[in-house]
């Protein structure tokens, strides 16, 4: 299984049901794919072999319908009799069964009832993988990064936008464009009550209240770029700011900083649109969490995000949330995103060219 997960062939042995025996030449030749299914009646029984298992599934069935198989298989395949069937099944089978097969059942994450009849649950964990095949790579690692669905849209925005032809105004059109996207995703992530309504109709209608205790804080100068687009979506939303400077090649940061004052008591979002290294990003979130401010209420909104980024982020806060719209392929020898948008701040704001 884990040169399988690394890419690698394996032979797999063979085994004879007729003789009981295994290693039967030649060996089945299994190679590395998306999806790799892996059964047997005690594979949940090794915690190593548990630990590779990205989905864990036990597929139960009646023991009426365990019996009547076993004797269809014996009679047909060994040649038994039904008494010698029976007779092994209620010694041996059934007893092992519920002594070790069974108590695995509780490492599953998934259990099917009526096996391979029950197609409903077939279906919903065909979808449930074709959803995972469908995610980037690093969403399966961290299950906190959310990259908003790509559409014909969505990449044609970005074409623009990363074009160095592009004009400083349709920029910052098709910019704001993505960046209201990002925000609504993000604001998706916030906490939500249940609350009825009437409606002009008189009938009532079973909805959700938006968080009311919420702020943004954009990192400056980019970041502030993505403000309008959150007080477009959040009347009146409460805007802080902070300022994280490099100094010369010593790695020092010098960190300015303007909050609300009861910003502890709010769910923030972090307002920068290109995450690099994800050093800044990591400056940004130590000040908010040293203001009192729960790791699991900040969400980082971002336009494009490096790899080395979102793993620095990740690593370090496990419990909040990246919302970007594309993941890059990573960074150059001079620490810059490719293939990028070029400096952000300066292009939106008109400052390239000085």
């Amino acid at each position: 299984m884990e040169k399988l997960r690394k890419g690698q062939a394996v032979d797999i042995p063979n085994y004879d049901f007729k003789s009981y025996k295994n290693n039967v030449f030649p060996p089945r030749r299994v190679n590395p794919c998306d999806v790799i299914i892996l059964e047997g009646i005690l594979i949940f029984h090794d915690p190593r072999v548990r630990d590779l298992m990205n989905m864990k599934i036990f597929v139960d069935a009646d023991a009426d319908v365990r019996l009547a198989r076993r004797i269809k298989r014996d009679t047909v395949e060994k040649g038994r009799d039904i008494a010698t069937v029976l007779d092994q099944y209620s010694k041996f089978v059934k007893p092992a069964f519920e002594d070790f097969i069974l108590p695995t059942k509780k490492y599953a994450d998934i259990i099917i009832p009526r096996g391979g009849d029950n197609h409903v649950a077939i279906d919903l964990i065909v979808q449930h993988i074709r959803t995972k095949l469908g995610q980037h790579d690093l969403c399966k690692i961290y299950p906190n990064l959310y990259v908003i669905q790509s559409t014909f849209q969505i990449r044609g925005m970005h074409t623009l936008i990363r074009d160095s032809n592009t004009t400083k105004h349709d920029f910052i059109f098709y910019s704001d464009r993505l960046i209201r996207l990002v925000v609504e995703h993000g604001l998706g992530h916030l906490p939500f009550t249940e609350k009825q309504v009437v409606t002009p109709t008189g009938s009532v209608y079973s909805g959700v209240d938006f968080c009311k205790r919420l702020c943004g804080v954009s990192v400056v100068r980019s970041g502030e770029s993505m403000e309008n687009a959150l007080r477009a979506c959040c009347k009146g939303i409460k805007i802080g700011k902070i300022l994280i400077h490099r100094e010369g090649d010593n790695g020092q940061q010098l960190i300015y900083e303007k909050l609300p004052s009861d910003i502890s008591e709010r769910h923030v979002l972090l307002l920068d649109p290109i995450l690099g290294t994800g050093n800044s990003a990591v400056q940004a979130i130590r000040l908010l969490i040293s203001k009192g401010v729960p790791e699991a209420n900040i969400i980082f909104l971002n336009l494009i995000s490096a790899p080395q980024g979102v793993n620095v982020v990740c690593k370090k806060f496990p419990r909040i949330k990246i919302v970007t719209s594309e993941i890059e392929l990573g960074l150059n020898d001079e620490f810059r995103v490719v293939p990028g948008m070029g400096e952000f701040g300066d292009r939106y704001f008109g400052t390239d060219d000085e």
